[in-house]
């Protein structure tokens, strides 16, 4: 969700973050196909976002609309007009992005020929919902969210960085934060002591460390409504409503060959879940598993995995 379009290196010295995929011989060859990463609207790396100056010149901030993964996946189709792109080969996504792969499918059946949707789902459950309503509300209560009119000030980062905590916990399975992290403590200090109720940054567990970590990486490079947009659209995700129901849905898109997979330890889009879409495709499919005890982040993580499903798709 907050991802950047700099899906690989290229003339870049910046990695990329899907650099084991996507390159000349790699299953998302580039000797072979034009790849288009597009930034998704409401984001803050180059389409119309809360960050964005408005037509009076100041940033949009609260006054930006609500939008929905559909919109997106039609502001990404008038960006394939603009390309001179009828059709394409290929729709790929991970997470939010494969709930746009599906919704490509759904919406505009006859403009790919296939979606490869990876760690993601026909619609966003209660538990997702709740998942990102906490985020949500934790960049709301910072106190420099102002209403999200925060440009001329402060940024809301407390807000931020706590709901990016909270998202990152979903992103790792137990097994692996168990594995990496334990309950050991982070360097020298000391979780159990008096002085954590008085310095609790100072003395943590590893875990701890970790999530600050992840935090402050994120709050670097992000905008707060930009995450606050993003995660209220992934909401909004289901590809069945107002089409009768995902069957229904996805009843339109016969013509599309789909390729699923799911993460055998993701806890945030769980693996029956991919199973239930797969049921709803015509004619049925088969579900691929990427077999890792990362979590949900496999998806970006398993490339050698996720490489061996991708390129007999694209041949």
């Amino acid at each position: 969700m907050t991802g950047s379009t700099h899906v690989a290196r290229g003339d870049s010295d910046e990695d990329g973050w899907w650099d084991g995929l996507v390159g000349p011989g790699k299953a998302i060859d580039t000797n072979r196909f034009f790849v288009v990463a597009a930034n998704i609207l409401g984001g803050c790396y180059g389409s119309t976002g809360p960050s964005s100056l408005a037509p009076d010149g100041v940033p949009w901030g609260s006054r930006f609309p609500y939008l929905t993964l559909r919109d997106s996946v039609r502001s990404e189709a008038v960006l394939s007009d603009a390309l001179g792109i009828q059709q394409w080969h290929a729709v790929i996504g991970g997470s939010m992005g494969g709930a746009r792969a599906l919704e490509w499918a759904a919406e505009f059946p006859d403009r790919l020929r296939q979606a490869v949707i990876l760690a993601s789902c026909g619609a966003s459950t209660a538990e997702q919902i709740a998942l990102a309503q906490t985020q949500v509300l934790a960049i709301w209560q910072d106190a420099n969210f102002d209403g999200g009119d925060y440009y001329s000030g402060r940024p809301p980062l407390a807000g931020l960085g706590l709901a990016r905590r909270i998202a990152h916990i979903s992103y790792r399975s137990e097994a692996e934060l168990g594995h990496r992290f334990g309950r050991a403590a982070q360097g020298g200090e000391q979780p159990i002591s008096l002085e954590r109720g008085e310095q609790p940054e100072l003395n943590r567990y590893q875990v701890e460390s970790y999530l600050d970590h992840q935090a402050t990486k994120l709050v670097q490079r992000f905008d707060a409504n930009s995450y606050i947009v993003l995660t209220e659209a992934l909401m909004s995700h289901d590809v069945g409503r107002g089409r009768g129901g995902l069957e229904q849905a996805l009843l339109a898109a016969a013509s599309v060959r789909f390729t699923l997979a799911s993460v055998s330890s993701d806890r945030l889009y769980l693996p029956a879940q991919t199973e239930q879409l797969a049921a709803a495709v015509p004619g049925g499919v088969s579900v691929r598993s990427i077999d890792s005890k990362v979590g949900h982040d496999a998806f970006l993580l398993e490339t050698g995995q996720i490489a061996a499903l991708i390129a007999p798709a694209l041949a």
